[in-house]
């Protein structure tokens, strides 16, 4: 019986180890670094939702990053005939569209309110029933700016007619649909509060997946190393009959 550990690398087996160990405990470090990204955005939007509703017209100059989240205030009416129906969303299993408005602002300016969602035909054969907002309206809610371009499989052209059924929020060419000479719009879309004029079904997610959630799937992919790598070297070595051999004396 052997009383050393002993080493027998097949080079398969150990290509394969070299291939696949690198990959698991990367992957768990991106899950980890997705889980600081999650908590950094649900901080950014706790701290900017602390703040009062600012008058649209008043942030219309800033950047990107004072604007993400911000809580806005819109005095003015909704364009009734004049919306964009996000496609494909889904809330409680069910299918729908989110109701993207053009809100003609009271000072001058337009901004596009994301409504909320509202239920759909599957087969995009029938348009959603969009309640009418008549008159004037005062609304609060919340600049929302994407953290990133929207992946689409061809380039998209709007349609003619209202309403216009569109895949994701381009604004280059939301703008170029609605804007005339005298009327400029906000560059972001503003995602309106529950029980304001003009709200549909509101559950704004902030994020999609809690760190938390992040933080467990770090744990598979360094478990799954770990088991990797311990295959690994009991498979290459005697280490197993050491250790069997050890129990074995000492009953």
């Amino acid at each position: 019986m052997a009383t050393r550990l002993e080493f027998d690398f097949e080079w398969r087996i150990t290509l394969f180890t070299l291939a696949l160990l690198p990959l698991l405990i990367s992957l768990g470090f991106w899950q980890l670094h997705r889980a600081e990204e999650k908590a950094a955005l649900a901080m950014a939007f706790e701290q900017q939702q602390a703040r009062p509703p600012a008058p649209l017209a008043e942030v219309w100059q800033a950047d990107s990053v004072a604007l993400a989240y911000l809580p806005v205030a819109l005095s003015g009416r909704f364009r009734e005939s004049e919306y964009f129906l996000l496609d494909n969303r889904m809330s409680q299993r069910r299918y729908g569209n989110e109701v993207l408005t053009v809100f003609e602002l009271d000072g001058g300016g337009l901004a596009l309110v994301n409504r909320g969602w509202v239920q759909a035909d599957p087969s995009r054969q029938v348009a959603p029933s969009v309640p009418l907002v008549p008159g004037t309206v005062r609304i609060t809610g919340h600049v929302y700016v994407t953290p990133g371009q929207p992946y689409l499989l061809a380039d998209e052209n709007l349609p003619v007619q209202w309403p216009k059924q569109i895949q994701a929020v381009e604004m280059d060419k939301i703008r170029s649909a609605v804007e005339t000479d005298d009327e400029r719009l906000f560059p972001y879309p503003v995602r309106i509060d529950a029980n304001q004029p003009g709200a549909l079904a509101v559950d704004w997610q902030i994020i999609n997946a809690s760190p938390e959630k992040h933080h467990g799937y770090a744990v598979q992919w360094f478990a799954m190393a770990f088991a990797l790598a311990v295959i690994y070297i009991l498979r290459s070595s005697n280490l197993w009959q050491l250790i069997r051999g050890k129990g074995s004396r000492q009953e």
